[in-house]
């Protein structure tokens, strides 16, 4: 849940320096009277760009008033020079970040899915928390400390560490609730036509998490446990839903449950689902449509539909193809990208087989007593670990080993 909402909050403070000063303006009318006006004014930076305002004007005041301003702007950053022996200053607590999150959160309708009881205000907390300072839940509470969180927040009381993980298992019971209301809220005038649909893993140095398990590790880390998280999202690209499975679940079978979400959270209809190849596969298709749902992936079983003669090579051109074939429209466009990426893959593939076949052929040279046929083995397991054997076949003539290629192919 907390993932959901720190995804939503995206923000930041453009850095403005103020200096403050007094100044005096003589000026005269067109009648020849002369104005005399002190100003406090403040310079500020906005981004490249120097910008002067008026704060006050106190032409009203005295000179012992004005001698007195000046002296205490030269002192602002230790006013405790002016009065030694009287003044003893303390830094209060922090305002500015907390408020400034807040007040996000406010405009993100997060405040008022959370509730304005104690534990909505507790997790509010953590989100503005986590914003400002990456942590767990004790630096959660040092952060409290410094930064005035109970005041703008309203938390009466105080809070300890245990409170804010007693306040995560209250967010994972309510957490459908609050995902549902704060789409309700965010898409009071406009629903959404599109819902993006994907999953990521996340792997753990510890073993005693309830989700963890061995499974496909996006992270590249062997031996280690994992959680799968599914992330689904409105046509803005905004999250609406989350969701942690255990470690070794199969895309595919993460999609019922955001198929349920769509449908009976946020109860749409007739919109479209989308994701990947790996993830929307025929099962899954079938739900969808029992749930009067479309969706939009990316087809694998290219080759099948070109054989059953749906689909025709000469249909991928530069220019978008549209067919209709058993109530699905297929959209084909060549990817040339994709293309000279495939190209550079065979070239490279070509030239380890072009080098092994010269290692070999000098190798049958000085080794007269060598076997063509052990030479010839090698490189053919070679041409299968690199799956071209549909295109390149390696030949022999006399001791000599050469490399033939299928230009049909």
């Amino acid at each position: 849940m907390r993932s959901l909402i720190f995804s939503l909050i995206f923000w930041r403070l453009r850095s403005i320096i103020v200096v403050m000063y007094i100044v005096e303006v003589t000026s005269t009318s067109k009648s020849g009277k002369t104005y005399h006006s002190v100003l406090l004014r403040e310079s500020y930076r906005e981004g490249p760009k120097v910008k002067n305002r008026t704060v006050a004007n106190l032409s009203g005041c005295t000179p012992q008033e004005i001698t007195a301003i000046k002296l205490a702007l030269k002192h602002k950053e230790n006013l405790a020079l002016l009065f030694p022996d009287m003044v003893e200053l303390q830094e209060g607590l922090s305002v500015g970040a907390v408020w400034a999150v807040y007040k996000i959160a406010q405009r993100l309708e997060i405040q008022k899915a959370l509730g304005s009881h104690r534990e909505g205000k507790l997790a509010l907390w953590q989100v503005i928390a986590r914003v400002i300072e990456q942590g767990f839940r004790l630096s959660a509470v040092r952060l409290a400390s410094i930064h005035a969180a109970c005041d703008i927040l309203g938390i009466n009381g105080g809070f300890n560490e245990d409170d804010l993980y007693d306040n995560l298992k209250w967010l994972t019971e309510h957490q459908k609730q609050i995902e549902g209301k704060l789409f309700r809220e965010r898409h009071r005038e406009d629903v959404p036509g599109l819902f993006f649909y994907d999953v990521t893993s996340s792997y753990l140095e510890g073993a005693h998490n309830q989700l963890a398990a061995y499974g496909y590790s996006r992270d590249k880390k062997k031996g280690k446990m994992q959680i799968v998280i599914g992330l689904l999202c409105d046509e803005q690209g905004e999250p609406v839903a989350v969701e942690a499975f255990t470690g070794n679940t199969q895309d595919p079978k993460t999609v019922d449950s955001q198929i349920q979400k769509v449908t009976g959270l946020f109860g749409c209809r007739h919109v479209i689902f989308v994701g990947d190849r790996g993830m929307v596969k025929s099962r899954q298709i079938g739900a969808l449509s029992g749930a009067e749902l479309y969706y939009i992936t990316a087809k694998p079983q290219l080759g099948t539909l070109i054989k059953s003669k749906v689909l025709h090579l000469d249909m991928f051109s530069e220019a978008v193809f549209e067919v209709l074939h058993g109530g699905v429209r297929y959209i084909l466009r060549r990817n040339e990208h994709r293309a000279e990426e495939l190209k550079t893959t065979r070239q490279l593939k070509r030239k380890r087989i072009e080098d092994l076949i010269v290692e070999q052929n000098v190798y049958l040279q000085d080794h007269k007593r060598a076997e063509v046929s052990t030479a010839l083995r090698k490189v053919s397991c070679r041409i299968e670990q690199l799956k071209v054997q549909t295109w390149l076949k390696v030949k022999s003539e006399g001791r000599i080993l050469s490399l033939e290629q299928d230009e049909n192919a």
